[in-house]
């Protein structure tokens, strides 16, 4: 999918339209937690972070919900494709959005058929991040989704 980097910055409007959306972030690299964390927070988002698949799929299995669920594919533990599709076995309708460095195609189609809503290259660009924030707005599910 290719998206356009027409975005303009973040208006208080849009900021507080975000304050109920909540996202996790599943990832074992530090750094990009950090810079995800950080960026995505500048929406007014609710952040929660993880550092596998395990530790996703607990949170999720001890009640916590989220609108959106950003899930790295490669990760110890539990990767991202087996931890997604524990979560969409376990009945999450949350938005899932795969993140990957560069991956040949068909490791991105075995993502997607994991259970992805989206699947981008990492780290997320301001079009991403506006794309994503649309479809949650447009599906407004008044809370989380799972």
């Amino acid at each position: 999918m290719v998206l356009g980097n027409d975005a303009s910055s973040s208006s208080s409007d849009t900021v507080d339209s975000n304050k109920n959306l909540s996202v996790l972030i599943v990832d074992d690299d530090p750094l990009l937690r950090m810079f995800h964390d950080s960026y995505l927070r500048k929406f007014g988002l609710e952040i929660q972070i993880a550092e596998n698949g395990e530790e996703a799929v607990d949170l999720l299995r001890l009640g916590a919900s989220f609108d959106l669920i950003l899930m790295d594919k490669d990760m110890p533990v539990m990767d991202g494709v087996e931890a997604t599709k524990v979560l969409r076995a376990m009945g999450v309708r949350s938005m899932i959005v795969g993140l990957t460095a560069h991956i040949p195609r068909r490791e991105k189609r075995d993502f997607m058929a994991a259970g992805l809503s989206y699947c981008f290259e990492k780290p997320l660009s301001i079009g991403t991040v506006n794309f994503l924030l649309e479809e949650l707005n447009d599906n407004n599910i008044g809370g989380n989704n799972n």
